[in-house]
């Protein structure tokens, strides 16, 4: 829309143009005849350097019928606006306080020609036009062009939509343009508007102010409001932009307020606002467009919202009535930083109208306001104004005696805008006319004359201007011609007696060094809330540790769901996208916010079972060596003699060390212990198993010599060849352990197969093989034994030993037989009891098979422990 605007506004400028260089050429060569004028609402003063000002002194115009069936009629201007001519005065006050001052602008008087642009576009332009080309009617020609300077500067427009045709055009020229209210981040772009300046922070530094507020109480959830021009549009851009950039929060929902009062689209847009869950509503709109709004939010009344107000209506006195304050109540708003101006109020109370020029446009202001303000009219009257009841001005009335805002100086903001922004142009003057020739900076090092001045030469100074004013604010502009911004944070007091009252809570400032800085007094922000605190918005409530986000398809980003994270993986952070596991030897606790070392298993002897194993395993080793004792104490009796004395004894010290082997099973898990159990256990048990073997191999050959012609048998299997057989039968299995240890080792293992949230600690094998070739010699040797045993189980002795080892290699071979299976389907350390339970079941069958009957007779039957009843020839009873 704004391109458009440009574009009509370019093509008026050169029909203007045209039409008036045409005028020239139809005279003489010595003199330029103006085509016409355009009849403005002004005020002026002479001096040696003219500035410009463009202010709204009235709030609405009306424009003539361009039948152009007779000449076009003058625009007419009608709403006097005492704070716009407040502006007004506030840059003619400044231009009176630099002519006062001689280290200002030293011999030179500035001047001003202001204009009233009615709130109109078109007015606006024509008033543009004006200053940078001049209102005489007839320029004489001579020589040098004579007649009143130009324009050297302008300070305005108020408006954005204004500010970006005017400075497009005068940017063409380089006419310096110093807005004091336009802050459409638009004007920022220094490509199209290289003569733009203002002292009013843009819309993207006021975008990045609000974004703070919703930062500092955690508003994540918020509706814009926009106008439907260049002020409102480009501040939605910007706030969608910032806010999408940041990831501060998220927007409900957008929409456009018309610049018309329109019934449907109003209710349309409240509707939302009124079904939407956020509280917080932004506002880029003028009053005129927050009236119609408030109107339809009143009369659905949509309460229980936090409005945050754009620097355009924050101190809307308008607004601020008993009917809306119930709404508007608590409303948190930027504005334009306050300033005092010493001697303004005094420089206001001066104002007199000049009645020997009342009826010139020069004076027309200040004839417009008196009449305003004392409701009284200048000669002639209008007709039927005495008549009517009307009362003439005098020109005498005292201004002190009137109660009216114009004369309030406590809350000065634009009018402080306006008074840095002449300022700004002045000290850029006195920096150009301060120039040292040979040391200036423009072509040879030169210097400019108030003769030789051009604007883009001004430019050049305004461009580097840096002032402190009395109030202690410093003014310069950055590359792009905007001020340091900084802006008051402004709430809506509604006190008790229904009464308002806008007060200042803190301030939004931006600095090279720390950003956008906001400094709230929230002591002193009144919430418009039951609660009395400020509300929630949010889409969605943060996730607490321990879950994380998972954005809910179509929806913003705000909103989303909080699933928990799974096993093994923790959050300890608020609102995070993602779950991080945890390390191997840790595991999440149950709120999943940490990890939490593992809980760790193994067999150990704290526990029942492992308990329970320990103290069997010692049972036998003890009962081991109480039958070593039994048979130590009777040696000499017949039972002990007829057994082999010295293979029992071996048979029962093998037994004995198969029981402790066990002991290496329970505990936690080591590496020496890992590599010495297997071997420890394989050794022991292949000790006892040859001596079993070796024992049966005797039995069978003493059964064999007894028989005619058997004697030789018995010389095979004397001490020596039964101690030599059985240490022959161990070192095979030593060397098999070796080679296993030497290959593969046993290492102590973490095993988290079976749980997660469990350490088990156990010995790996090392090599399954070795395991196997360890187990299967073993299995070897006692089959071999059972074989024998079996084969000689019916030789004719009373007391045949035979049967004996039958019976407990069956009970051996059954055992280790069914450990195989269970070994392997056994978890964790369950395995290791597997194979304690095991080596323990199997030592105690051959202990109490082998054993058990001797120390019976020993013990308890002692009359069967004699020669005879040994040798079958003694009677039993």
């Amino acid at each position: 829309m704004s391109s458009l605007v440009q574009a009509n506004l370019l093509l008026f400028l050169l029909l203007y143009c045209y039409f008036s260089f045409t005028a020239a050429s139809s005279l003489s060569s010595s003199s330029c005849q103006s085509l016409g004028q355009f009849y403005l609402n002004s005020m002026q003063k002479s001096g040696d350097l003219i500035l410009g000002g463009l202010f709204e002194v009235h709030f609405f115009s009306m424009l003539p019928n361009l039948s152009f069936t007779s000449e076009p009629q003058q625009p007419t201007c009608h709403g006097f606006d005492v704070l716009g001519f407040r502006q007004a005065q506030t840059m003619a006050f400044a231009i009176d306080e630099i002519n006062r001052n001689p280290n200002l602008l030293p011999n030179v008087t500035l001047g001003f020609t202001l204009y009233d642009n009615c709130v109109e576009l078109g007015i606006g332009f024509r008033a543009a036009l004006s200053l940078a080309s001049g209102q005489e009617e007839q320029i004489i020609l001579h020589n040098t062009c004579v007649g009143n300077p130009p324009v050297i500067g302008i300070v305005g427009d108020s408006s954005s939509t204004r500010s970006i045709a005017i400075s497009t055009v005068l940017g063409l020229y380089s006419v310096p343009m110093v807005s004091y209210f336009a802050t459409c981040s638009c004007l920022s772009d220094r490509k199209k508007y290289p003569s733009f300046f203002r002292t009013i922070p843009s819309d993207a530094f006021q975008v990045r102010a609000l974004i703070q507020i919703l930062k500092h109480f955690d508003w994540t959830w918020a509706g814009l409001l926009v106008s439907d021009d260049d002020y409102g549009l480009h501040a939605a851009r910007s706030f969608q932009s910032e806010l999408s950039q940041s990831g501060e929060g998220c927007l409900a929902y957008t929409e456009i307020l018309s610049l018309h009062k329109e019934t449907d689209e109003l209710r349309r847009i409240v509707n939302v606002m009124k079904k939407s869950t956020a509280q917080v509503v932004i506002v880029f709109a003028h009053e005129s467009h927050m009236i119609h709004l408030m109107e339809e939010v009143v009369r659905q009344n949509v309460t229980d919202l936090q409005w945050l107000a754009s620097e355009a209506w924050t101190a809307a006195v308008v607004l601020q009535t008993p009917q809306l304050m119930p709404y508007l109540g608590g409303t948190l708003g930027i504005a334009i930083r306050r300033g005092e101006i010493p001697g303004l109020r005094e420089f206001l109370l001066q104002i007199r109208p000049d009645l020997h020029h009342n009826n010139s446009y020069g004076n027309s202001m200040v004839h417009q306001f008196w009449e305003f303000t004392f409701q009284c009219r200048f000669e002639p009257a209008p007709a039927g104004w005495v008549e009517g009841g009307g009362t003439l001005c005098t020109g005498q009335e005292d201004l002190e005696n009137v109660n009216t805002e114009f004369m309030d100086i406590s809350d000065l903001r634009p009018e402080y805008n306006v008074y840095k922004a002449v300022y700004a142009l002045a000290y850029s003057l006195d920096d150009m006319l301060r120039c040292k020739p040979g040391r200036g900076p423009f072509r040879g090092n030169s210097c400019t004359t108030l003769q030789t001045l051009e604007p883009w030469q001004h430019v050049y100074y305004l461009e580097r201007v840096n002032f402190t004013t009395l109030f202690g604010d410093q003014v310069s502009f950055d590359e792009n011609g905007d001020v340091v911004p900084i802006y008051d944070v402004m709430n809506w007091l509604w006190l008790p007696d229904g009464s308002s009252k806008v007060q200042n809570v803190g301030e939004v400032k931006s600095s090279a060094f720390k950003g956008e800085e906001l400094i709230l007094d929230e002591d002193k922000i009144f919430w418009n809330f039951e609660s009395k605190k400020p509300p929630r918005s949010v889409c969605s409530e943060n996730c607490p540790p321990g879950t994380h986000m998972v954005r809910r398809k179509g929806e913003p980003k705000c909103c989303f769901d909080c699933i928990p994270c799974s096993e093994g993986k923790i959050n300890n952070k608020s609102n995070s996208l993602e779950c991080t596991s945890c390390p191997d030897d840790f595991w999440s606790n149950h709120q999943r916010d940490h990890c939490v070392p593992k809980k760790t298993e193994f067999l150990s002897y704290h526990e029942p079972l492992g308990f329970c194993l320990t103290t069997t395993s010692l049972l036998g080793a003890i009962i081991c060596a109480v039958v070593i004792g039994i048979f130590f104490y009777h040696r000499r009796t017949p039972i002990v003699l007829a057994n082999n004395s010295e293979l029992s004894f071996q048979l029962l010290l093998s037994l004995k060390l198969c029981f402790l082997c066990s002991l290496l099973f329970i505990g936690r898990p080591r590496l020496w212990t890992c590599q010495l159990r297997h071997a420890a256990f394989g050794i022991s048990f292949v000790l006892c198993v040859s001596c079993i073997l070796v024992k049966t191999m005797v039995v069978l050959a003493v059964f064999k010599a007894s028989k005619p012609g058997g004697g030789t048998s018995l010389k095979w299997f004397g001490a020596m060849q039964q101690r030599g057989t059985i240490l022959f039968l161990t070192c095979i299995q030593a060397v098999i352990c070796t080679t296993w240890l030497v290959s593969a080792s046993p290492t102590p293992h973490k095993n988290t197969q079976y749980h997660n949230d469990k350490i088990i600690y156990e010995c790996s094998i090392g090599s399954s093989v070795g395991f196997g070739v360890l187990l299967g010699y073993i299995g070897i040797l006692a089959f071999l034994s059972f074989l024998i045993a079996f084969l000689a189980r019916n030789l004719p002795d009373s007391f045949n030993e035979a049967k004996l080892i039958t019976f407990s290699m069956l009970i051996f071979c059954a055992v280790w037989v069914a450990f195989v299976p269970a070994y392997v389907s056994s978890p964790g350390n369950l395995a290791d009891a597997v194979e304690v339970f095991a080596i323990l079941a199997s030592s105690f069958g051959l202990l109490v098979a082998l054993f058990g009957p001797k120390c019976y007779i020993i013990l308890l039957r002692p009359e069967m422990n004699t020669k005879k009843v040994i040798m079958g020839r003694g009677t039993k009873s």
